[in-house]
């Protein structure tokens, strides 16, 4: 069989699988959906027929999520998380190269490679901030420039007046805001403003829907138009539509959640403020080579390689969970 070289340079995406008791480290909400919202989505799916398929652009979705947004359907588009979304923005502008600003999302760089696009590194400062003239400069020919705020696997925010600089260049600007719930910041009324950003969200952080597989960008008509000339068809399944459409209901529930998740973050930062970064995300970045210690407790959290060697990102649980948490590092930072 003659596999692409291409193909064969991908070491395959894996995660660590097994009986632990306490899983941190995929960024996901520690609350399933109550069981009364549950029933609504079934409920729903009753009425379902699976023998069909699904509107050919999810547009029952995209327009609740525009409705939700105070924005025109032909505004928004949907997939199966954002991942698929990256796949084909990556490949939508011209362009020489794609800019990104490392220490981020590695995915940027797994859809570049796939596409054969080149990538131009503009690392964040030591606060992991953005410098937004230094961004311009290196976009000129550019296709995509990716900012990530809150960034993954940092947690802060970038400052907007940094992110409008690059915007005021004309260059498209991705702004992935998979967070962003968990900081209360947002760029989405530039979108006005700007018919160069793309705003990249998803259900599967803050709305607990992480197994629905479903994200969603909003940008000007042009980009969706050009995007959905591209997209396969039938892409979004009848099951995930509902089911975020009944999630976008219940927003209540979801900052319920959010805020529980925000207080028991603050809770551990001032607990290891002397190791751990300020979040504004779901998740702490901290100085703290202890992923094995951990692991051996029964503790799974996310261990970073590259220049964040020797850093653990840490999902936020439940308080019993973020409790074994506290203990076990305690206990790290006492005997190591």
């Amino acid at each position: 069989m003659k596999i692409r070289e291409l193909v064969k340079s991908f070491e395959p995406y894996r995660v660590l699988e097994g009986n632990y008791k306490i899983w941190l480290d995929k960024n996901e909400n520690p609350f399933d959906l109550p069981p009364e919202i549950k029933e609504e989505i079934f409920e729903e799916l009753r009425k379902t027929p699976f023998n069909r398929y699904p509107h050919i652009t999810a547009m029952p979705l995209r327009e609740a999520i525009a409705e939700f947004y105070g924005l025109n359907p032909e505004n928004v588009a949907v997939g199966n998380g954002g991942d698929e979304l990256l796949s084909y923005l990556t490949r939508l502008f011209k362009g020489d190269y794609i800019v990104t600003t490392p220490p981020t999302f590695g995915m940027y760089y797994f859809y570049a490679k796939l596409n054969e696009i080149p990538v131009v590194e503009v690392p964040l400062d030591e606060s992991f901030t953005i410098n937004g003239d230094m961004i311009a400069e290196k976009a000129k020919r550019a296709s995509i420039v990716f900012i990530t705020s809150p960034n993954n696997p940092t947690g802060n925010t970038q400052p907007r007046e940094e992110i409008l600089k690059v915007l005021d260049t004309g260059v498209t600007v991705v702004l992935d805001e998979a967070y962003a719930e968990f900081s209360g910041k947002s760029c989405i009324d530039l979108l006005d403003k700007y018919e160069n950003l793309i705003i990249l969200r998803t259900f599967s952080k803050a709305f607990s829907l992480a197994g629905a597989r479903a994200g969603y960008l909003l940008a000007d008509e042009e980009i969706i138009n050009a995007f959905y000339r591209i997209k396969s068809p039938f892409s979004l399944n009848s099951l995930t539509m509902i089911t975020a459409k009944v999630m976008l209901n219940h927003y209540d529930v979801v900052m319920e959640r959010v805020n529980y998740i925000i207080k028991e973050r603050e809770r551990i930062y001032k607990k290891f403020k002397d190791y751990a970064y300020p979040s504004e995300a779901n998740f702490l970045l901290m100085r703290l080579d202890a992923y094995e210690f951990l692991l051996e407790k029964g503790i799974v959290v996310r261990k970073l390689g590259g220049q964040l060697k020797g850093h653990i990102r840490v999902t936020i649980g439940k308080r019993e969970e973020n409790d074994e948490l506290i203990n076990a590092l305690k206990e790290f930072i006492k005997r190591f």
